[in-house]
């Protein structure tokens, strides 16, 4: 979709093209069927804008609340902030009476930002800064968002009163591939430097994966976020919006976990696999705070080098899925498939840490029978490879 054809489909005329799209309640798989219905009725060009955002809008829905009237390129849906992330990020500025969103596409986190002050979007294309126009103007918040194209590696063109903030989300695809180098960010996350010098509050979206070594130099919080069980992203707080070294957030109900008062170099007990057997959450994982959940619980470590919790006692947390442990014993194949037998066992998951055997693999192997079902999970007990039998989470 091209500019022109985006600014059509805000026409009364566009506007009917896209009723009529969505009342196909379309799907990718059967476009052309789709377009071809529509093109009786409204030019190409314009029945193909308006099926195009009609799928998108579909597809949507578990991103946006408002998605039946917003609009996308799939590009931007798929690189989109999940409303609940973005609305959890705004609050860090509070503070701030304008944010800047460096970046802003078809302005997802411009609509959080608009509603916690002003908001001022950035980007240098002209379709998703319309698009993002188009998106606050059917959310009510037009008033409180302004947007400029720009490239981001020239000088920004807006004043920094006192009081605002930047929000930087930079492209992480290139050619359709993923980019997983914060140096080959477009642009790249050394631009943040310059802009600090102008306005120190400054927070950047990054990807989940991102190397930590290449953040080592920045003065800046960490902080990983998990939206229902599903890490999503990295942030980088620098300035004021800064308020702690690192943190594990946990979605919905902004659970939040940092590294409080342990010492970098105090290590939990190791145990023997207690009652229940806890999984502690991706985002917990990569800020590296398995030790500090696992002191908050009580809990010990099976294995000073896997991040798996176990404790006697029911401690109910958001920030770690919980199994009861039924049984474990040293890994033995033969064993492991007798003790399951004998509980009637046909159906097992396994998952694993630390251990070098594929789980699709040790089902074949295992050649089970029966009607009930548990959960296998293979790691090491101090160095010794195991293997936990446990009931159904």
């Amino acid at each position: 979709m091209d500019l022109e054809t985006f600014r059509q489909l805000l026409t009364p005329a566009g506007q009917e093209a896209s009723q009529a799209a969505e009342v196909l309640q379309p799907r990718e798989v059967d476009f052309l069927s789709h377009y071809t219905t529509l093109c009786r009725s409204f030019p190409s060009k314009l029945a193909r804008a308006a099926l195009e955002i009609a799928i998108l809008r579909l597809e949507a829905q578990h991103k946006f609340s408002a998605a039946g009237r917003m609009y996308f390129t799939r590009e931007a849906l798929e690189q989109a902030t999940n409303e609940q992330v973005s609305g959890y990020r705004a609050r860090r500025y509070q503070h701030c009476w304008q944010v800047v969103d460096l970046g802003c596409s078809i302005g997802g986190d411009t609509i959080a930002l608009a509603g916690q002050g002003i908001a001022v979007g950035i980007d240098r294309d002209p379709l998703r800064l319309a698009m993002a126009q188009a998106n606050l103007a059917a959310l009510g918040l037009q008033d409180k968002a302004a947007f400029t194209q720009a490239d981001l590696m020239e000088p920004l063109p807006v004043r920094l009163p006192a009081r605002s903030g930047l929000f930087f989300d930079p492209a992480r695809r290139a050619a359709g591939r993923r980019i997983y180098s914060t140096r080959a960010y477009q642009p790249p996350l050394s631009r943040i430097r310059t802009w600090a010098e102008r306005c120190p509050d400054v927070g950047v979206k990054l990807s989940p994966g991102v190397d930590l070594e290449e953040l080592a130099d920045y003065p800046a919080e960490i902080e990983f976020i998990s939206l229902k069980g599903e890490l999503k992203e990295a942030v980088l707080w620098l300035g004021g919006l800064r308020t702690a070294r690192r943190r594990a957030t946990i979605l919905p109900g902004a659970h939040t976990l940092t590294e409080g008062d342990l010492g970098e170099d105090e290590l939990l007990q190791l145990s023997e696999p207690g009652a229940y057997l806890y999984e502690p959450d991706g985002a917990v994982l990569r800020a590296g705070l398995v030790r500090v959940l696992g002191a908050q619980m009580g809990a010990a470590q099976l294995d000073p080098d896997i991040a798996y919790l176990t404790a006697d006692q029911l401690v109910e947390t958001p920030f770690a899925r919980v199994w009861v442990v039924e049984d474990w014993l040293p890994f033995n194949l033969k064993r492991l498939r007798a003790v399951l037998r004998e509980r009637s066992v046909g159906n097992v998951i396994v998952k694993k840490r630390g251990s070098p055997l594929q789980p699709e693999a040790l089902i074949r192997d295992l050649r089970l029978k029966g009607e009930e079902q548990r959960v296998v999970f293979l790691t090491h007990l101090n160095g010794r490879p195991i293997a936990m039998i446990c009931l159904p989470e």
